[in-house]
């Protein structure tokens, strides 16, 4: 349920419409995208679902400022008071007007951040430069490039050199033989170059502060006023903000925050056997605090390096008791997905609050309608027969028949 596609950055290229029929093919009874600051796929993903016969949801991620949190890491290592945060069940790409700007200075901040970081590299890397608006913004089909469309196009610049290997040796302070070794590995060479110049230490990197990204509730004003839901992320739990998950948790459910996101992979999959018993323990724990609170779980492994599993496997004893919980909450972002998709009745409408006032019953609605509704033109062809005045019980009745 977290699938990034090009509109971001996809490590095996994939389109929103290919990573729909990807969903296809592989016979994935749901699947969701989520891009950087950017709605550009949510129109083109929906339309491929449905005509594929694919359950879809739609999201976007970025960065918030959380001044509560101001002096405590969060889930962003190293940027205390920052924390990734995200809106799932976008249902179009098109938003209202009056949060337009909302929307374009995510992707104004990210530009600058881009550029002012290429700047700091490019004269650190010379004579290997990039010009961002010829060797960059290309790679990206919508023009929001990432960081890693920026290592892409060092990688090719510096492999002009008659010594690629020497250059990075050099540039990276490690044993040309080191080097050497990792230039058949992309995976491995594309992490390392990013941590030693694009992340925390290295010469690109600048430490956020408040004015770097929107707050939470800037950020929420554009989820909610598009008719989606505001989401939590959870990284690992080994932060001091993430060990004060009942205070953060808290903190989101009083913003309005309807559902927390999991990246499983980084949760269990470490080869170091004492901090994978930490940090599976510690995913269990949130989960187990996430359920006591009635927040609904999505999970997935974003694709947005190489290396990635195109999808997590949910067999691993590590994962396997939360399975259950991680399709509950994708049936329910489903649910939201298509009544609000088809008559404005999502999870946060006046008539989601009219009908179903608590959560509990709000969330077991939303499951249900998730996992009534077909797919593809048949669940279309459902919900088309619904009216803004049924009740809940008649929305079930009529699309369950």
């Amino acid at each position: 349920m977290h699938c990034h596609t090009f509109f971001s950055f996809n490590a095996y290229g994939h389109s929103p419409t290919s990573v729909a029929w990807l969903a296809r093919r592989r016979g994935w009874k749901l699947v969701g995208i989520v891009d950087f600051d950017v709605l550009d796929g949510v129109d083109e993903f929906l339309a491929a679902c449905t005509a594929l016969g694919v359950r879809g949801v739609a999201g976007m991620e970025t960065r918030v400022y959380v001044p509560e949190f101001a002096t405590r890491e969060i889930n962003s290592p190293g940027e205390p008071g920052i924390a990734y945060h995200m809106g799932i069940g976008f249902t179009s790409g098109r938003v209202p007007e009056g949060v337009q700007p909302i929307l374009a200075g995510l992707r104004a901040r990210a530009a600058q951040r881009n550029r002012d970081m290429a700047a700091r590299i490019n004269a650190y890397l010379s004579p290997v430069a990039i010009d961002y608006d010829r060797d960059v913004l290309p790679l990206s089909p919508g023009g929001n490039p990432t960081e890693r469309h920026m290592l892409i196009a060092y990688l090719w610049a510096a492999a002009t050199r008659p010594d690629p290997a020497s250059f990075w040796a050099g540039k990276l302070g490690l044993p040309r033989q080191e080097v050497e070794a990792l230039i058949g590995d992309t995976p491995r060479l594309q992490n390392l170059i990013r941590a030693r110049l694009m992340k925390r230490g290295g010469v690109g990197y600048v430490q956020p502060g408040p004015e770097s990204f929107p707050t939470v509730d800037e950020l929420h004003r554009l989820v909610v006023a598009c008719g989606a839901l505001p989401c939590a992320t959870w990284l690992d739990g080994t932060s001091v903000g993430e060990q004060a998950i009942e205070e953060l948790l808290g903190l989101w459910l009083e913003r309005g925050v309807a559902v927390l996101n999991i990246v499983p992979d980084r949760n269990w999959n470490i080869p170091d056997p004492d901090l994978r018993r930490l940090k599976v323990r510690k995913l269990h724990e949130v989960a187990e605090l996430a359920r006591a609170l009635r927040l609904p779980i999505i999970a997935g492994t974003e694709m947005n390096s190489p290396g990635q599993k195109l999808i997590d496997d949910f067999s691993v004893p590590e994962l396997a008791p939360l399975h259950g919980a991680f399709m509950e909450g994708a049936w329910f972002v489903y649910g939201h997905t298509v009544l609000q998709r088809a008559l404005g009745l999502g999870w946060g409408s006046d008539w989601a609050e009219a009908h179903l006032p608590s959560r509990p019953e709000r969330n077991a609605f939303y499951q249900k309608v998730g996992r009534l509704t077909p797919p593809g033109r048949c669940g279309e062809a459902r919900l088309a027969d619904l009216r803004a005045d049924m009740t809940p019980a008649e929305v079930l009745a009529r699309i369950g028949g």
